[in-house]
Parts: C-alpha cells; structure tokens; sequence
C-alpha cells in the first residue's frame, strides 16, 4: 500500500494544530487546513505489510480498511478512499477529530519509526467528502415495517440508528438532552469537535434518511415526565440502551462540600450548552474566569477541562495526576501492538504551557482535603506525595503541600450507567453494575432488549461505542427478521 519506498524517504509530518495564541481566543476547532500535499506525502508512508495491525481489535476496534485508503488518497482517488471509509466507519468526522488513534499505535511502521498520520488522514478524506458534496441523505428504498426505539443519542445510539435505518427499520431515538449527540454534543468541547458544522451536519443527514430524533425525552419509569421504557418495549418491535456510562467517579475527601468542586462533566456540559445557546452571553455555565484552577484527573476529559478553563481566562491551572510521568518511549512491559503509555503533550497541555511557561501537569500526588472559608466556599486543596511500592500508592512523609484554589474539577471518569432506564425492566448488571449483555450478541436478560456501548461495556472510546452501535444493530436485525445483511 503507498509508495513501495515511501516509509524510508518521508518522515512522518503530522498536520499542526491552530497557534496557541491565537486558538485560545476563541471556543472553534484547533484544527488547520487540510494540506493535500502532506496527505498524499504521509498516505505514501503506510507500508506493504503483511498483516496490518492497524485494523485489528486493538488499532481499530471498527475494523477501518486503513491501507486501502492511505493507497487511495497516495494516488489522488478521494472519492474511492471515502466509500472506504464509510464502509466499516458511519462516523468518520468524529472519530478523525476525536479518537486517540490506537491504529496509529499498532501501526507496523511504528515498531522502528513514527507511524503513519493515520487520524489525519481520515479526517481529510471525510472532510473532502462533505466539500465536494459527495456526502448526502440516501434513505432506504422500502420499509420493513419494523420499529426500534434507542434510548441514548451518543456515538453508539447514533450508529445503531443508521445502521437500522439502512435496513429499512423505523427507528426513534430518545434522548434526555435538548440536542442529539450524547458525549458528542457535550462531553467534548467545540474547540475539539465542532457541534454545529460537524455533529448536528451529521445528525441533519440521519433526519433525512428518516431516522426520528425525540430530545427532551428523558426515560424511565414513565414518573416526572419521563418516557414509559415499559411503554416503549411494548410499543416497539426491539429496544435498544445506549445511554453511556454517566455516573462520575466522586473524591469523598474532607471539605468535598465546599462551593468550588465540580465534576468535569458538569463544567464541560454547561459550557458548551451555554456557548451553544448564547455564546455565553446567558451566563449559565461554570466560569474559570480570574481563578485558580486545579484539575484533577488526567485524560481526555482532563485536557478538555485545561482547554475550557484556558479560553475563560483562569487565573492559574494546574492539574494533578496520581500516578507518575509516563516514560517518553515504550516500556519493556507495553510492547508494539499494544497502545503505547508513553507521555504525551495534548492541546491543553501544548495552551497551558504558552500561558503559563511550562506544562500544568504535576505527577504523583494525592488529595487530602479541600479547604475552605466560613461561607463554605473553596480556597485550596491540601496534598501528598506519593510513591508506588509492591503494586499500592504510599503517602511520602513531610510532603504534604498547600495549593490555591477556587474551581476544582473532577475529571477522575465514569463508573458506570444510571439505572433509571433499566430498573423498571429489571434489567440484569454486571460486576461493574454496567448492563449485562452479551458482547456479540448484545440481548440482555429481557427479551427484546438490547445494550451497546459504554452501558455496557464502561467507560471506553467514541470508536468501541460506534463499533457496539454497528453490531448491535446487526443482531437486532437478525432478532427482527430472521437474518441480517448488516455487517
């Protein structure tokens, strides 16, 4: 695939983001024009390989035939590479914007040399899509008569949705929120996903193909304005939970009551509601603005807090991560294909650092306490060092620091689903209490019900969810019909 030589003459060129100076400015996306040139320099890169491991479970969990169209874009043929893509991918302007590129972390080139830009590279190809007007509403030609109402409007509801409607199933799908999208829409910032250029682009498009999308339609056990879910399994042919894994990891520490102390998914939701409505004109989010900012947690949602509380204005911003700097190459015991725990510098890493001259992270340490005035309001978190020894944290001894602190974000992940849509089912759960059903099949214990995506798996990537969506939707089709042509 590509250039027989190309990954011994071209080094890897990823495409830059927007200039820190000038992104943080702004709430639009940090993404740079695509650059044809580079695209077709960095597609001749990906090698003949043997077995390309960038589309096994581990580099692409939805299978992206990636040689094929890194080939493609090599020799000028978008159009092609796009039917590629959209072959195993519904989403692909998502993912290219938002996924941590594991294919890039088992890509074969890798083993000895930077791998192939392979995120870039898929980012275009849709991109280019959507330009050239490649990219319409195909509704299907005839209808099964079959309905299926999907609880969840996130990456993994949104794939089953268009993978169902395609079958010629009516699809509904219920969403508690004022706008489709889930984690799409508001667990991730504009700057990093555009919600009305990118995802309601893509959500337009499932409307006209005939997919229903019900928001403000919480559901439940029918009580405070909810949606019967019993109602709907017995209005419906099939039902299917993608409601996420929402309910956030707390930090029960002294002084977790102070005023000050947010979960991440509180802050980042109310943000981009917020700018969304009114360019934050209405003042209903969380402000940063002239304060001093602790993160704690790393990850995704970490950095997108970092990147939020930036473009307020924060006074100061750190953030703490209790385990220590990841090593700057491969470990001994996380070798290729594997995803490589390497440190990294991400976008809100790259903004801190130009505002404040160096990187915000500060590496094992723990929370003690919050510290606050008499109103009750935060003023600081107490901390500790600590070491690793036989596998647990250990508290260093006269470590113990003070920092300042008026907005703490808890960015620490998920634990799992509500169950106020699986209760009035009696829906089965997991050791995690994550909904139990099978990977591959995706029934649960109630028939006709099925589960897909971080409800049922935990807390994974925008892809898994996008891959359970797909096969889900394959095995409810089955379920309806007997047999199923859906991949």
């Amino acid at each position: 695939m590509g250039k027989p030589t190309g990954f011994m003459e071209f080094p890897r060129n990823a495409a830059p983001y927007r200039d820190p100076a000038e992104r943080l400015l702004d709430f639009k996306e940090i993404y740079t024009a695509h650059d044809v040139e580079r695209l077709t320099t960095q597609g001749a890169r990906c090698m003949d390989c043997g077995v390309p491991f960038c589309q096994s479970e581990d580099g692409c969990p939805i299978h992206n035939l990636i040689p094929e169209w890194n080939d493609l874009v090599y020799r000028g043929q978008w159009r092609d590479a796009l039917d590629r893509l959209h072959k195993t991918n519904n989403f692909p302007e998502f993912t290219g914007r938002v996924c941590p590129a594991p294919c890039e972390g088992s890509c074969v080139l890798g083993i000895t040399d930077p791998a192939v830009t392979i995120k870039n590279i898929e980012m275009a190809i849709v991109d280019r899509g959507y330009e050239e007007g490649w990219i319409v509403a195909t509704p299907p030609s005839s209808r099964s008569g079959k309905n299926v109402a999907i609880v969840g409007a996130g990456p993994a509801g949104l794939a089953a949705a268009d993978q169902l409607n395609k079958a010629g199933h009516q699809v509904s799908v219920y969403e508690r929120a004022d706008r489709v999208g889930g984690l799409l829409m508001y667990g991730i910032p504009n700057m990093k996903l555009a919600k009305n250029e990118v995802v309601e682009r893509r959500v337009q498009i499932l409307r006209d193909e005939g997919v229903e999308f019900l928001v403000n339609s919480p559901v439940g056990d029918g009580s405070n304005g909810s949606v019967s879910v019993s109602d709907l399994k017995g209005a419906k042919d099939a039902v299917l939970l993608t409601t996420g894994a929402t309910v956030p990891r707390d930090l029960p520490i002294p002084g977790r009551e102070f005023n000050g102390v947010h979960y991440a998914m509180d802050f980042l939701t109310a943000n981009t509601k917020s700018l969304l409505d009114s360019n934050h004109e209405d003042g209903n989010y969380i402000s940063a603005k002239d304060k001093d900012v602790i993160v704690i947690g790393g990850g995704d949602t970490g950095t997108d807090c970092i990147g939020t509380s930036l473009r307020h204005g924060c006074k100061s911003l750190v953030n703490f991560e209790l385990f220590p700097r990841p090593p700057e190459d491969r470990a001994a015991n996380n070798p290729w294909p594997t995803w490589p725990r390497i440190f990294r510098v991400d976008y809100g890493h790259q903004e801190a650092e130009h505002i404040q001259g160096e990187d915000p992270r500060v590496y094992s340490i723990s929370s003690l306490n919050f510290v606050g005035d008499d109103n009750g309001n935060l003023t600081g978190v107490r901390t500790v060092d600590v070491e690793m020894v036989d596998g647990q944290f250990r508290n260093i001894e006269g470590s113990e620091r003070d920092w300042p602190a008026d907005l703490v974000l808890l960015a620490m992940g998920f634990l799992g689903p509500e169950h106020a849509v699986s209760e009035p089912l009696n829906i089965e759960y997991d050791e995690r209490s994550n909904y139990l059903a099978g990977y591959g099949t995706y029934n649960t214990n109630v028939d006709g019900v099925f589960a897909a995506g971080d409800c049922r798996r935990g807390q994974s990537l925008v892809v898994r969810a996008i891959n359970e969506g797909r096969e889900a939707a394959r095995e409810i089709d089955r379920y309806l019909m007997g047999s199923t042509e859906l991949p």
